[in-house]
């Protein structure tokens, strides 16, 4: 199902989401005037209810950011484990049967530098997008053909087989980051705090209007707090878009260690460096 936030910028649901909050918060404080003439117990109830809206926004505003943040973690290992699974690949490639190392080290080096654009291709492209993640899948068939072939040529299960076993666990990562990306919190519980967020504040405005006072300055800073983790909240889960991005260090150290290897293999000599990427 078609998501219908993720396609807009967070700062315009924050800063829409900022003035929903203002006016449900006048539009309370001027019910509550009206209702100042039973003041009394008006008050008390209109303060628990409000103590009890708080801790439910303080526990879905906490439930919401955690989930969040777990996602932003697990994209954040998948494009470690990539990375892995690349070097790991490209390294058993030197065990293929003479004349096919060099063709599929080099396939490897394009389907890295592939991934990487990927990665950094912004929600605004998804034409692009579509267009990388194609040219990736043909990849990985031209891979598998070469992965068939070894086996064919190679009697010997033990040394093509560690190219396939590497090449299989190459294709599932692919998959599961491409997954994780697009895996966010259900929008369905962003509404629903957006809703109490708004409820919440339009209740602050009530108590205020019944005790006959507007809002304090404590309450418009509680208020600025909540926006401002709500925008922390859409950033974690927008992996494509906004100021926080999964790093993608290990993609790119790894492409430097392969063209570090690359210049090695021209002097004799040189000990290779291991392409793996550093595990987190």
């Amino acid at each position: 199902m078609k998501e219908i936030m993720y396609d807009h910028n967070s700062v315009l649901i924050v800063s829409a989401l900022f003035v929903c909050m203002l006016l449900a918060m006048e539009i309370g404080f001027r019910s509550g005037r009206r209702k100042q003439a039973c003041a009394t117990e008006a008050i008390t109830q209109a303060n628990a209810v409000l103590a009890a809206m708080l801790g439910l926004l303080a526990l879905l505003l906490a439930f919401t950011f955690s989930a969040a943040l777990q996602r932003y973690e697990n994209r954040s290992q998948t494009v470690v484990a990539e990375a892995n699974a690349i070097g790991t690949t490209y390294l058993r490639a030197q065990l293929l049967p003479k004349g096919m190392p060099d063709e599929v080290q080099a396939l490897l080096r394009q389907y890295l530098g592939v991934r990487i654009q990927d990665g950094r291709v912004d929600a605004t492209e998804p034409e692009l997008h579509e267009s990388l993640l194609h040219q990736a899948k043909l990849m990985e068939a031209q891979l598998w053909s070469h992965a068939v072939k070894a086996a064919e040529l190679d009697p010997g299960p033990v040394i093509s087989g560690l190219f396939i076993q590497s090449l299989n666990e190459l294709i599932d990562t692919s998959s599961t980051r491409d997954a994780a990306l697009n895996r966010h919190v259900p929008e369905i519980v962003l509404f629903l705090m957006f809703a109490t967020i708004v409820l919440t504040t339009a209740t602050l405005g009530f108590a205020s209007g019944i005790a006959g006072h507007r809002v304090t300055l404590a309450a418009f800073v509680l208020v600025t707090l909540i926006a401002l983790v709500v925008y922390l909240i859409l950033d974690l889960d927008r992996p494509r878009r906004g100021a926080i991005q999964v790093s993608h260090e290990s993609m790119l150290s790894l492409q430097q260690t392969i063209g570090a290897m690359r210049v090695h293999a021209f002097q004799p000599g040189s000990p290779p460096d291991a392409p793996q990427a550093s595990r987190r």
